[in-house]
């Protein structure tokens, strides 16, 4: 049976009506004690009391789930970051130069993973601090906001931290580039596409991390595709189970559907991939000299032997535009390589190559009748529409995570 997510599909969300039902429940109690003095001031204090309440119960669930996996986590890591210096004093740098790369990189991102749960640690006993500072009445409202603050920041740094042990897979920790395309050039499906384009946008802003639309290709009908460059770590892991299409029902009759198909590669944030494509196996041209509603400077690139094509034009000029594509066009080849699981890209075989509209489909958006949205690979519902659309779309990103692991596990 498929699992349901209502209200959005976020726990914390129940969680917050069930408190507001209690802040609710309280206020009607302060509000009566106060309400014979009409005084501007007394209400003030209620709401700042009721205010306080929220953050209260709120800064504690973190530092609670902080104290419970930072130190740990913390003692772990530092294991192991003290083996990985072992391992490179013993080892020839010289001698296996490729290996050596990889210790380092290990090396950093342990490293990395000490510090932030270092910063975590920290920032968890400020906030448990000046709760216990509250108790004593030795504090008001602003340094209550300081200790949110820092809760919130130790929340997002444990689901990163935890996310960085789950996502461990080869390029899962690289960034990512996003490809949507309309499933046709109808006005509603371009319009389709333009949500798809939002929604991802949306996600990322509600992360706090940098996404740009890098590209656009737009007409009088909407957008028939568009790239996104979602330049933080892990992005490529996070939304790897997004590749496929995304269909939007909007009637009970299956006439009435639009769709677009996502695409992901990994965008390398540290350096770019450093194996060389013969320049003969390329084909590169100029769509603009044939079509002038393009943009002037988009490179077209098509490999020959893997049939595969990239595209660039979000760049100042062509030159940028060629080195854009070529990265991507290199992106895709290891990917598929991967995915066939063969060593080199030499190896790939142009005829097994999926291309994303050729994909199961991922995902329906349902805006008719009961608004949901049903992911077609993991089984997960979620009842609201309206929320996936506005970026809420960690449960989804989470469960295609959650699925990948466990048949990793087999």
């Amino acid at each position: 049976m498929a699992a349901k997510f209502i209200g959005g599909g976020c726990s914390w969300r129940r969680f917050s009506r069930n408190l507001d039902k209690r802040a609710a429940a309280s206020s009607r109690v302060l509000l009566f004690s106060v309400r014979s003095s009409h005084s501007m001031d007394d209400m003030d204090t209620v709401y700042k009391q009721l205010g306080l309440f929220s953050l209260k119960k709120k800064i504690k669930d973190v530092v609670l789930k902080a104290e419970m996996l930072a130190p740990d986590a913390l003692e772990l890591e530092e294991e192991q970051w003290i083996k990985q210096e072992e391992t490179l004093r013993y080892c020839d740098l010289w001698d296996d130069p490729t290996k050596s790369d990889e210790i380092f990189l290990k090396l950093a991102a342990r490293a990395k993973a000490v510090d932030t749960l270092k910063d975590l640690k920290y920032k968890a006993e400020e906030a448990k601090l000046i709760i216990q500072l509250d108790e004593m009445d030795a504090i008001d409202y602003s340094l209550f906001e300081q200790a949110y603050d820092s809760s919130l920041d130790v929340s997002r740094s444990l689901h990163h931290y935890e996310m960085s042990k789950l996502l461990s897979d080869q390029y899962d920790s690289e960034g990512a580039c996003m490809v949507i395309k309309s499933g046709a050039h109808d006005t509603k499906s371009q319009m389709w596409t333009e949500q798809v384009v939002s929604m991802y946008i949306k996600w990322a802003e509600k992360l706090g991390q940098n996404a740009r639309v890098a590209e656009t290709l737009r007409n009088r009908n909407g957008v028939s595709s568009a790239t996104i460059e979602f330049e933080f770590e892990f992005a490529y892991g996070y939304l790897l189970g997004e590749r496929g299409v995304h269909r939007l029902i909007t009637s009970s009759t299956t006439s009435e559907v639009s769709s677009a198909s996502v695409e992901i590669i990994p965008l390398f944030l540290r350096a770019s991939p450093d194996f060389e494509v013969k320049d003969e196996d390329l084909v590169v041209t100029y769509p603009a000299k044939e079509n002038n509603k393009l943009a002037e400077q988009m490179v077209r690139i098509q490999h020959l032997p893997s049939g595969i094509t990239v595209e660039s034009s979000g760049e100042r000029n062509r030159f940028a535009n060629r080195i854009k594509a070529l990265n991507r066009l290199k992106a895709k080849l290891l990917v598929i390589a991967k995915e066939q699981k063969v060593s080199d890209v030499y190896k790939i075989n142009g005829k097994n190559i999926v291309e994303p509209w050729r994909v199961e489909e991922t995902r329906r958006y349902v805006s008719k009748g009961q608004k949901m949205v049903v992911d077609l690979k993991t089984g997960l519902e979620i009842l609201d529409l309206k929320s996936v659309l506005d970026g809420n779309i960690g449960p989804l990103l989470g469960a295609h995570i959650g699925m990948r692991r466990s048949i990793d596990a087999i």
